[in-house]
């Protein structure tokens, strides 16, 4: 029973790779992903870590330079 459910009726050369290259490029998209996430999280806390700092060089509204 077990041979023949891998056997997939003689197509089992061509499903089971199917499925792992499947699996694969999923895992990739997925590690890809987090790490992305990862990188842009880091960035955004530098960038809130700096907005203080950013809002102390800034003129407060209405009180900008003369035109």
């Amino acid at each position: 029973m077990p041979d023949s459910f891998l056997a997939m009726g003689g197509y089992g050369a061509f499903v089971w790779p199917a499925f792992a290259a499947t699996a694969a490029v999923l895992l990739a998209l997925w590690l890809e992903s987090l790490l992305r996430l990862r990188q842009r999280q880091r960035t955004l806390d530098r960038l809130e870590a700096d907005l203080p700092a950013r809002r102390a060089r800034q003129p407060a509204a209405g009180q900008g330079p003369a035109t």
